[in-house]
């Protein structure tokens, strides 16, 4: 029931106890505060393993060739690998049930000219699912397709700031880079969410790069893709049949830690998961201990003020007041300054974390957050625990009796 007397004399107290009401208050709302800083910097940590590794598709193998570290079958050992068109079709016809798409990639660095303009860009000979692979989104035109692998054309899909960077306000598509010496038609634009290295590169049909280069079949990386079906388990199992048949293929000792390396982009997605997920349980059990550290606080601090209180709370026993008015005075105080104290901390911190996210983003914490529910019931269990830290002491206070309480220095 709404006591408007004992609102004047909670205001009062709080007016004639400045200090004490600001340390208690301080408590609550610092570690509130902390909490809600810490919850949110995990999950900004979490929100940039996700966008560094969905980049490129998790459901993706990345061959590589390297050197053999051991002799095998009459070869010497340091032997330098390679892959060619054949090992495409090889792993399209050895592999039906784990393969979806599969592209090769042969990168180079070139100087590229438009009119006036001209600078160093990367390369890429693709296939048409590469698209898919790096998550390539098409701002104009169109990808590579199969007909363009065909016909070896001489055509380019240019990254965002090549646009930028060669065309300035000029519609890039229809018009011809000079890319190495070789004339290339632009047919589509992309952007990328991999940042500003991945929207300067240049990509035209692996096909045209290997006429360009004296028609050779030569391949320097493959990529293959698998269907969501085979899971992170069946992606292990396709990764290990892979390299054994790639190394009986090149004739590669199958213990030789070297010559076929492959790169398991759902393996590396889940282990990097796994561990921001531990790193944000270590940053919560920080939080809670923070949580924990405010509630002994307050608690302490309602010990104090009830026992400074003791006379005071005699005479109001000796003038006719209830142990229970004596109760709910000493714990509306203490909840309301806790109440108002967790959630000043509480938005304190929210409105933190939206100001200070981009600058955190060279610390590999991207867009920090804590959602709205998560930070409400940490504060309520904040107030909860202020009430129960007011309520114990003051139930004790209630007890004395008035004599006792007078004498009290």
């Amino acid at each position: 029931m709404f006591s408007r007397d004992r609102w004047q004399e909670i205001f009062e107290t709080i007016r004639k106890n400045k200090l004490r009401t600001f340390l208690s208050g301080f408590t609550v709302a610092l570690g509130i505060f902390i909490f809600v800083m810490l919850f949110g910097l995990g999950n900004g940590l979490k929100n940039s393993f996700a966008e560094f590794f969905m980049d490129e598709s998790t459901n993706a193998l990345f061959l590589y060739p390297g050197k053999t570290t051991k002799a095998y079958k009459g070869f010497k050992k340091d032997r330098r690998i390679e892959f060619d068109n054949s090992d495409l079709a090889d792993i399209k016809l050895n592999f039906p049930f784990y393969l979806e798409d599969i592209t090769p990639r042969i990168s180079r660095s070139a100087q590229v000219k438009y009119k006036n303009e001209s600078d160093n860009y990367s390369t890429r000979g693709v296939s048409p699912a590469h698209r898919e692979t790096e998550n390539t989104v098409m701002m104009s035109g169109r990808f590579l397709n199969h007909r363009d692998l065909k016909e070896q054309s001489k055509v380019v899909v240019i990254g965002r700031l090549v646009a930028q960077d060669l065309f300035k306000n000029e519609n890039p598509l229809g018009k011809f880079l000079d890319i190495g010496s070789v004339m290339f038609r632009v047919v589509g634009v992309f952007q990328d969410s991999g940042g500003d290295r991945e929207e300067r590169i240049i990509y035209l049909p692996y096909t045209t790069r290997q006429r360009i280069e004296k028609n050779n079949d030569k391949l320097d990386q493959i990529i293959v893709t698998f269907p969501p079906r085979v899971g992170h388990v069946g992606s292990l199992a396709f990764e290990k049949k892979l390299r054994l048949f790639l190394k009986k293929k090149k004739s590669i000792d199958p213990t030789d830690s070297g010559g076929i390396f492959i790169n398991n982009a759902a393996d590396n997605f889940k282990r990097n998961q796994q561990f921001a997920n531990v790193l944000q349980i270590i940053v919560t059990f920080v939080g809670l201990g923070t949580l924990i550290a405010g509630i002994i606080g307050i608690s302490n601090i309602m010990v104090f003020v009830v026992k400074e209180r003791t006379k005071e709370l005699g005479i109001r026993k000796a003038l006719g007041a209830t142990p229970r008015s004596v109760i709910q005075l000493i714990l509306q105080e203490s909840i309301f300054i806790t109440l108002i104290s967790g959630y000043a901390g509480m938005i304190l911190g929210i409105i933190l974390l939206k100001n200070i996210g981009v600058t955190l983003e060279d610390f590999f914490i991207k867009n920090p957050y804590i959602d709205n529910i998560t930070a409400f019931w940490a504060t309520f269990i904040l107030v909860v625990f202020g009430a129960i830290a007011g309520y114990i002491p003051a139930k004790r206070a209630a007890r004395i009796k008035p004599i006792i309480a007078l004498r009290d220095e």
